[in-house]
């Protein structure tokens, strides 16, 4: 049984499960696994660290105390932003990327933030069915992010379906 808590960006469990997010995402970018280096420059380029507090938040998913799951959010007035969203592979359709959403959407609703929205890319086809069952819709780019090709959003009185 796993356990989802909110975590500083600094924390090692922290770094552990989002490098295991930038290289899993950068292995499929490049269709071969990532080096060190890329995944530390993906780091720098992909900053978390305002991840807590007024700005936003990191859940992490814990199983006997190590990441399997993380979910970021930005709070940015009256939408929030999805980010480092990622199951490790060998616990996805355990549940974890579905309860890290609910998670997620309370602790937005808790803010009263009407949406959430996220950009993706399509080649990421577990995310992005989970999304779609979570009731989030296809959306115009609203920003111009270089490796996403796909934009969600979500109203939050929406349910799953």
């Amino acid at each position: 049984m796993f356990t989802i808590e909110t975590v500083d960006p600094s924390d090692p469990v922290a770094n552990r499960i989002i490098r295991a997010y930038i290289l899993d995402v950068a292995s499929r970018w490049y269709g071969r696994p990532a080096t060190t280096e890329e995944v530390d420059e993906a780091l720098i380029d992909e900053s978390y660290d305002d991840l807590l507090g007024l700005s936003g938040a990191l859940l992490v998913a814990l199983d006997a105390g190590h990441g399997i799951g993380c979910a970021g959010v930005r709070f940015t007035g009256d939408y929030a932003e999805l980010t480092k969203f990622f199951t490790l592979p060998n616990h996805r359709g355990r549940g974890v990327g579905s309860r890290l959403l609910r998670e997620i959407e309370r602790v937005c609703g808790a803010r009263a933030i009407g949406t959430i929205r996220l950009d993706t890319r399509a080649e990421l086809k577990e995310a992005c069915a989970l999304y779609e069952r979570f009731g989030f819709e296809r959306v115009d780019a609203f920003n111009d992010e270089p490796y996403s090709d796909r934009w969600y959003a979500k109203a939050l009185d929406q349910r799953v379906r």
